[in-house]
């Protein structure tokens, strides 16, 4: 219960962080990692796609609760498949094709991908309708939703159309990188959680915390929405 106890503090202090770090942590990036961007090369864009995704809680968040109960390492290559397949082609698509939608409510979209999968893994859909949406087809389709998200970060800089295409592929491949730095963290400590005898009865505070953190970031969208 004690280390319980630990992780809900540390997700009520960091989602609290929110409120005070502004515009460029809802949707853009820092300064410098801006002029980074704007004045650097295809390493540039390969660094900076991988920490965007190391550190976007969203994208981790919604990437924990999809490999949560997958114990099989072919299910997990599976669904994160899915999932880069389906950020990988909004991403790309927006930026080039220069479609531009509501950061606000692309994030607060993402946030809610954060509840529905945490509240699929609670078994709430059997109960509540008596039928198991498609677990693939969800993360498929949501996983569009965290490209356009990318896609906004991207769309904030003043990147020159020529050689655009490399660079965010290079951004895309960052990602990708990043995406697996985290998963292997998650998987190895999800590994020794799993050996724990406290998993089962732990398993549904930390979905909660996780249904909990994806209403929170939705509620923070859509107030930035409201008085943007």
């Amino acid at each position: 219960m004690l280390g319980m106890k630990r992780i809900v503090v540390a997700v009520v202090v960091a989602l609290g962080s929110l409120g005070t770090a502004g515009e460029a942590l809802a949707h853009g990036v820092s300064a410098a990692d801006k002029a980074f961007m704007e004045q650097g090369g295809l390493m540039a864009f390969l660094y900076l796609g991988a920490k965007h995704m190391v550190t976007g809680y969203d994208h981790l968040l919604f990437l924990f609760g999809v490999i949560f109960f997958l114990f099989k390492l072919r299910d997990v290559g599976l669904y994160v498949t899915l999932f880069a397949v389906g950020h990988s082609v909004t991403l790309l698509y927006g930026v080039l094709s220069g479609t531009n939608v509501n950061p606000y409510i692309v994030d607060a979209i993402i946030g809610f991908s954060v509840v529905y999968k945490a509240f699929d893994n609670l078994g709430g859909f059997r109960r509540l309708f008596g039928r198991q949406p498609d677990t693939r087809a969800a993360v498929l389709i949501f996983g569009f939703f965290h490209g356009f998200g990318l896609a906004t970060k991207l769309q904030d800089f003043a990147l020159a159309r020529e050689g655009l295409v490399p660079k965010i592929v290079a951004f895309n491949v960052g990602v990708e990188a990043g995406q697996l730095l985290a998963l292997t963290v998650i998987l190895v400590a999800m590994g020794f959680w799993r050996r724990s005898p406290a998993f089962a009865r732990q398993a549904f505070a930390a979905h909660v915390i996780v249904m909990t953190c994806g209403f929170l970031l939705m509620g923070y969208q859509l107030a930035g929405f409201a008085f943007a």
